[in-house]
Parts: C-alpha cells; structure tokens; sequence
C-alpha cells in the first residue's frame, strides 16, 4: 500500500484518507462522503471482481453494488478505521453480504432453471449469475471461516477485494509469509468442498 504524505487539510489539495478514516472512526458520517469519491474506483473493481461469473456474456451492474455497499456502511458504529486497506477489505465483506442477501432472495422468487438477472435498486444493467455456484462458494467459504477465520478473510481480501500478499497481511497483521501460506492452504480447501459439492 502506497499512501502519500500527510496532507495540510486547509489548502485545496485533496483530503488524505487515512485522515478522513480517522474522522469516520469518530462517528463524522460526512468523512464517507468525503473518502468515498477518492476510492471509488477501487471500489468499482472489487464490485466488478464479487460480479465476475464464469460466463464472459454475464451484464455486470458494478456501480448499483458499489452505491448499496455505501449506503450500509455510512451506518456501520464505531469501527476504528486503521487505513485504506482496511477500509477496502471491510467493504469487499459487506458486498459479499449484500450479494448473498440478493442471491438467497431471488433463488426463492426464482421461476424455472437456476440462472437468474437480479436486478439491484437502480441498476440500468443487471448481471446475470449461476445462483447455485454462487451460494455454494458463499457456503464453503462459510464452512472455512468456522474452521478458520483467518484463511476465510484471506480468500475475502485476495480473491474478490483484489488486495496483494502485503496488502493483505497489512490488513490482517500477520507477516506476508502467513497470508502465502493460508491462501495456498485455503485454495486447496475450497477446491476439496467445492468440488465435493459438484460444478
């Protein structure tokens, strides 16, 4: 993670976020507002990343994800935001939920085959996803963070909030040795129950 140096918050230079993060640890809802055009883009590319099938025709609707994650996380209490990354990692996990809340719903609604759209608030493009795989990857990796935690955020930061090996050990505070070894154990993990599942 690169950041900048500490910015002079009077002068017209754009806000810091670690700054603003700070500000939001201290319950100023107006920070988010503030941080989240900075990061929007990162946050469009782990939208885009939680989006992703396994089919190339799939329509993504990146920035409706991005906007509903914005909008639990501006009532998310007390959270002492430690940096970018940090922040960034939290916001994959509540897009995570977001989607699985979505998935679950329209899997009930759902009428004839497994593949659905699911349209969400004001998207203009709905993405269209296998409900089955999708909520058996949220199963395993529910069944992995039960029996480890750590390995579970690890495949949460690496695989869908698009951090590095540094990033995520940063994120985590382990060393960048603990983060290798718990995301090769964890793929071989998920790719046992995964394929135990079926496809």
């Amino acid at each position: 993670m690169i950041e900048g140096p500490s910015r002079d918050t009077t002068s017209h230079a754009a806000p810091d976020v670690t700054l603003l993060l700070r500000e939001m640890s201290r319950g100023n809802r107006d920070a988010m507002d503030d941080l989240v055009p900075l990061l929007y883009k990162e946050l469009r590319s782990i939208a885009h990343r939680h989006l992703r099938g396994e089919d190339t025709g799939h329509t993504l609707c990146t920035t409706a994800l991005v906007h509903e994650a914005y909008l639990r996380m501006v009532d998310v209490r007390r959270i002492e935001w430690r940096d970018r990354t940090h922040f960034l990692a939290m916001s994959s996990r509540m897009m995570r939920r977001i989607l699985m809340n979505y998935a679950r719903s329209r899997k009930r609604e759902k009428r004839g085959g497994d593949r659905t759209r699911v349209q969400m608030g004001d998207c203009d493009a709905p993405f269209e996803t296998d409900l089955e795989n999708l909520l058996s990857l949220d199963e395993a990796l529910s069944r992995l963070e039960a029996v480890n935690e750590r390995r579970c955020r690890v495949v949460e930061f690496r695989f869908f909030a698009g951090l590095d090996i540094t990033e995520t050990a940063e994120a985590l505070g382990v060393s960048e040795g603990t983060v290798k070894r718990d995301w090769r154990l964890a793929r071989i993990w998920l790719n046992r129950e995964l394929g135990a599942a079926g496809p």
